[in-house]
């Protein structure tokens, strides 16, 4: 599958905004690890802009639709990362795609916030000062917290090393993101 084909998936579904750059998010984050693991760029980075793009239009089945969207289209390794990405979910973590995604997810939604009440957004933000924010359970409290920590648990990254990473590879897309 290339790029243009999964954005026309997502935007089948997803129409707000929000949604939308939050998908583009994890885009950008899934691509710069695959780039850091030699692993593919193009793979990794469609994995991440499709996650949630049956979120908005069909939430009660979330991530059913597209997961099945993927296998009719022959995109098994795509789907199973997909079916992964919540620890609830039960679903078995096969490699890194399925690990990775699952790790960024959460957490780069939970950065974002963070810009989002800082003046000078992405350009100052620290680990430090994002697991402080992870804390304050009444900061961003819709993002659970057990998911970052088990992400990067599952992924085996050292938390702190893993924000800053996902910090970075969100920076040169500040203005594109808005944070």
């Amino acid at each position: 599958m290339d790029r243009n084909t999964a954005y026309d998936i997502l935007t089948s579904m997803t129409k707000t905004e929000s949604l939308l750059r939050h998908a583009r998010s994890i885009e950008i984050v899934m691509r710069a690890y695959a780039e850091k693991l030699g692993e593919d760029v193009k793979e990794w980075g469609i994995t991440g802009l499709l996650h949630d793009a049956d979120y908005e239009a069909y939430p009660d089945k979330h991530p059913n639709v597209i997961v099945e969207k993927l296998r009719e289209l022959g995109e098994e390794k795509i789907a199973h990362a997909i079916s992964a990405h919540y620890t609830k979910w039960g679903v078995d973590y096969e490699n890194d795609l399925d690990k990775g995604l699952l790790a960024c997810d959460e957490l780069t939604g939970f950065i974002i916030a963070c810009c989002h009440v800082r003046p000078e957004g992405i350009s100052t933000l620290t680990p430090k000062s994002v697991i402080k924010k992870l804390k304050s359970k009444g900061f961003a409290a819709k993002v659970e917290r057990e998911e970052v920590y088990q992400g990067a648990e599952i992924f085996e990254v050292d938390l702190r090393e893993h924000i800053q990473f996902l910090i970075d590879a969100l920076k040169p897309h500040k203005a594109e993101l808005g944070i």
